[in-house]
């Protein structure tokens, strides 16, 4: 069974907040939350794409996918029909992208077993 992921909510949001600006969670929280609401109103309101462009953070995109006829069921291996939508995209700015495409032995994490750069620890 595989480690579970570090999940990090809106309050870890509020709190990281609150120690940049050295004010109490409590009041750090509606703000958070305004922020977080508003970003998806916007993308629930595109007409029918939108691009929110975030500086130094990233892109969030509303854009269209194509219908697709002829999809199957991996279950019960019947075609199916997807009609077009509404899909969402985000696209991390270049000092976002640059941090997280280090590679995870120079920060001293663990490498992924079965990964191309996975390298057995001898005892």
């Amino acid at each position: 069974m595989s480690e579970r992921i570090n999940t990090l909510t809106k309050k870890d949001l509020a709190r990281r907040v609150s120690e940049k600006y050295g004010m109490p969670v409590y009041k750090c929280e509606p703000w958070v939350s305004t922020v977080l609401e508003s970003l998806g109103e916007l993308m629930m309101e595109a007409d029918p794409e939108v691009r929110i462009e975030l500086r130094d953070f990233g892109v969030f995109e509303v854009k269209k996918t194509k219908a697709k006829p002829k999809a199957r069921n991996p279950k019960t291996n019947e075609t199916v029909f997807i009609p077009s939508r509404r899909k969402t995209h985000f696209k991390p700015s270049k000092k976002v992208r640059q941090v997280l495409q280090q590679p995870l032995a120079e920060l001293n994490y663990e490498v992924p077993e079965g990964s191309a750069d996975f390298v057995e620890e001898l005892s």
